[in-house]
């Protein structure tokens, strides 16, 4: 029997529509910095753009060119740090290969209560306190556990085995899986008899950032996959995991495109609005004192 495929898109809608109330009352804005001109960063920040107007929150798309120094990327961050109109920004990834080594030091340079991306050392930090303390957790993790709770997925107990070990994805989703009370495996490309652990799998999720790298016969009959890889290949986009023959074994899995995609962008949208939550809780408790 096929697997259920895990809607992202109904799921993501349902996020959103949720922030739908809160973002008149608030009115948050979201500034997006984009350096160069990569295919697919223009596709993701459309992306973004398209879901913040669909529930009326503000959005700026900051392109610079893809000749920027360093000098004049950390002032445009330094600038949105202290303009008080700016709620939340991200500076979309990968860089310019100019500038691909100094990628953690721009991510340091942002304002943690501007954050939304969460990856400030600040931000993953606050996770593993528990998740009264996930405020701005990385989007796409954030994502996966949203897009989990919506299935309805009991966490308590459950063996999930994470294949990827990077600060935006695999690190943070493992703790969020701990801090949620499931057992938890790291794994990884370079991991020894990986199959015989993705095997043990009530939930695994795939983000090696290899296609097709999940295959049949790593995963256990009538576990639910999750995949968070996204390729280009000759029949269209494809994840980390094969999904035609994972499919037949899992009980329920993401598609690619259409499953994790929609609601890392959610994820996102739901940052920008936590934010201005906690910046106006800030701004209440100084005015007080």
């Amino acid at each position: 029997m096929s697997a259920r495929v895990i809607d992202g898109r109904a799921a993501a809608d349902k996020l959103l529509q949720s922030l739908a109330e809160r973002v008149q009352e608030l009115d948050p804005h979201l500034v997006v910095v984009q350096v160069g001109d990569d295919h697919a960063s223009a596709s993701y920040i459309a992306q973004k753009v398209k879901s913040a107007k669909a529930i009326g929150m503000r959005s700026t798309h900051k392109h610079l060119s893809a000749t920027t120094t360093e000098k004049e990327l950390l002032n445009v961050i330094d600038a949105l740090n202290a303009d008080d109109d700016v709620t939340g920004f991200i500076v979309q990834l990968p860089l310019p290969e100019h500038l691909s080594g100094i990628a953690r030091s721009v991510i340091e340079r942002i304002d943690p209560r501007k954050d939304v991306d969460g990856f400030t050392a600040i931000n993953l930090g606050k996770m593993f306190q528990g998740t009264d303390t996930e405020l701005l957790p990385p989007a796409t993790p954030a994502g996966i556990i949203a897009l989990l709770e919506y299935e309805e997925l009991d966490f308590v107990g459950l063996h999930a085995v994470v294949i990827g070990r990077s600060n935006t994805v695999g690190k943070p989703l493992a703790t969020m899986l701990l801090n949620r009370s499931a057992t938890v495996t790291v794994c990884h490309s370079r991991t020894l008899d990986l199959p015989s652990l993705t095997r043990q799998a009530d939930l695994l999720v795939a983000a090696v950032g290899i296609p097709q790298f999940v295959t049949a016969d790593m995963v256990k009959p009538g576990a639910i996959v999750v995949d968070v890889g996204i390729h280009k290949s000759e029949g269209g986009l494809c994840g980390d995991v094969d999904f035609a023959s994972v499919s037949q074994i899992a009980t329920a899995i993401t598609p690619v495109p259409g499953g994790v995609g929609p609601m890392t962008v959610a994820g996102l949208l739901r940052n920008c609005v936590r934010a201005k939550e906690i910046q106006l809780s800030l701004s209440k408790q100084a005015k007080s004192r």
